[in-house]
Parts: C-alpha cells; structure tokens; sequence
C-alpha cells in the first residue's frame, strides 16, 4: 500500500539538495502541484540552474533550457496541445495558464536570461511581455526587433533603447521604407543590424559593444580609414569584432591608412600606445573585418 512522502517537512538544507537533483522540468512540473511546494523552489531559487527561456510570442509558446541546451522543455497555454520531439526535448500544456503569468512563474524559480524575436507580423504579446521584463530589469540572451515603421513598434523600440544594456545580444533590421530611424540612449553588449544605412558613422563611434556587424551597410572606405583612426587613438575602448557589409567598400578609389584592400588585407594593426593589436580582413571587396 502506497503513502504520501513528507517532502515538506524536511530540512530546508536537504529540500535545497532535492531541488538541486532535479532537471529543469521537473522541478516547473513540482512547483504546480501546490502553493506551498511552489514557495519552497521559489525560496531555494539561490541554488537554482541558469536557464535561457524562448518566448514564441506568435504561438504562445516557451522554451525553457539549460545553458548547455542539454536539459530542456516547452510550455504551451493550448489545453489540447503535447508532443514529445525528443529524449530530452518535452511539450506539455498548462491549462488555463496566461504567457505573461508562466514567464513571471519561471522568473521565480530560476535565474533566467530571455530570447525572443519581435517580427513584423502582430501579436498582442509584444508591448506587455516586452514592458514587463524590461521593468523587472530581466536579462535578454538575444533580442530580435523588426523596426517596421508602425507607432506601436516605435513606441516599443523608444522604451527598449533606454535599457540596452540587459541586452548580450541584440539583433535588428529596418528598411529604408520604414521611415523610421531609432536612436540610441544606451548599448547592448554585441549589435547585429540588418539594413544598417540607419546606423550612420556617428552612430558607430559612439557604440561601445563589444561585437559589431553591419549588414547592407552604406558606409564606404573613408569611413572605415575614420573608424581605424579613431580606433589608433584609444577610441572604441571594447571593441572586439567589427563587420561591415557594403556596397561601397571597393577596391578602387579612396584608399584606407593609404592602403587598398588587398594591402590591408591580413593585416595587423595597432593603437597609437601599442596596447592593441587588431587585424585586418577584407577579401576581395564590399567588407571588412577587424579582429582585436
């Protein structure tokens, strides 16, 4: 004959070392069976695993993983909704759970970083889920934006701007037929930008990310012979890579450090106190890449 265990009347110490041994799964799935049990995770939270949540706001869906994505599982509001991919990969759906309450239950268990894309399609979800986590001071993993131009991803990218250092890596497009060009109040720590003739030379010698790529980028040679020289001088202090894609990086015309690209290419580089040393990689033409 079977009976219930006791779990709650253990020492705190060894309920914190049950909740240790347990997957990133299980211990969500424990925390639903009843108030008291949630209270006990929540508190041992000190002792919890790192997790990277994906929020699939089109979809209402939630990926939660490990940082190794070796443990991992996805949460569905949808009641009729389980499907198993893989040995370590589970969906299962939480009835009547709201997306914005699974996220705040998550962001008590464990300490966790978010990824999720805003596309140009709609969703209900983008102003308060992105509203929330930015007031909760949550760190994102990766943040893709597709500034489209419309007020309500305006409103949403001047909200955002303001906090970009929780951001590790931050990955956006706008279109020239968007007619909309962001500004810039704070930094993540790497920016990827598609469509980046809104990211002016300006723009980039007051970026201090680590990484960043350009992508369609209109910025030419005499550009990248400012950015270099700025660079020789101690400006950019933490760049570490930086990628520019364009047009207008030619092998003909305005030279760089009087150099064409094939003489930079493979070259090495460095700032004026020789505390740096950055190396050169053009290929044939229309980019660039500096490594430190």
């Amino acid at each position: 004959m079977s009976s219930s265990f006791p779990l709650l009347r253990l020492p705190q110490l060894v309920l914190c070392e049950i909740f240790k041994s347990l997957s990133i799964e299980e211990k969500f799935k424990l925390s639903l069976c009843s108030k008291k049990i949630s209270i006990q995770i929540n508190n041992a939270r000190l002792y919890s695993q790192k997790v990277i949540v994906g929020l699939d706001m089109l979809n209402h869906g939630i990926r939660v993983c490990s940082e190794n994505y070796r443990d991992s599982f996805e949460i569905s509001i949808y009641p009729d909704f389980w499907k198993r991919h893989n040995s370590n990969t589970q969906q299962f759906s939480i009835a009547c759970c709201a997306f914005l309450s699974a996220i705040e239950h998550l962001l008590k268990m464990f300490y966790c970083k978010i990824s999720t894309t805003i596309s140009h399609h709609n969703s209900e979800l983008y102003q308060p889920t992105i509203s929330m986590l930015f007031d909760l001071q949550v760190e994102f993993k990766m943040l893709f934006i597709e500034l489209n131009g419309s007020e309500d991803r305006i409103l949403l990218w001047n909200q955002i701007s303001k906090k970009l250092e929780l951001i590790e890596d931050l990955v956006f497009s706008s279109g020239l037929d968007s007619g909309f060009s962001p500004l810039f109040t704070s930094w993540p720590q790497n920016i990827t930008i598609f469509s980046s003739v809104v990211f002016t030379l300006e723009s980039l010698l007051e970026c201090n990310c680590t990484r960043i790529i350009l992508q369609w980028s209109h910025l030419g040679n005499k550009d990248l012979e400012v950015i270099l020289k700025n660079w020789k001088t101690g400006k950019l202090p933490n760049l570490e890579f930086l990628r520019v894609d364009s047009r207008n990086i030619t092998s003909t015309g305005a030279t760089i450090l009087g150099m064409n690209l094939s003489e930079l290419d493979g070259t090495d580089i460095q700032t004026d106190d020789g505390s740096k040393t950055a190396t050169i990689n053009t290929g044939h033409q229309m980019f660039f890449e500096m490594s430190i």
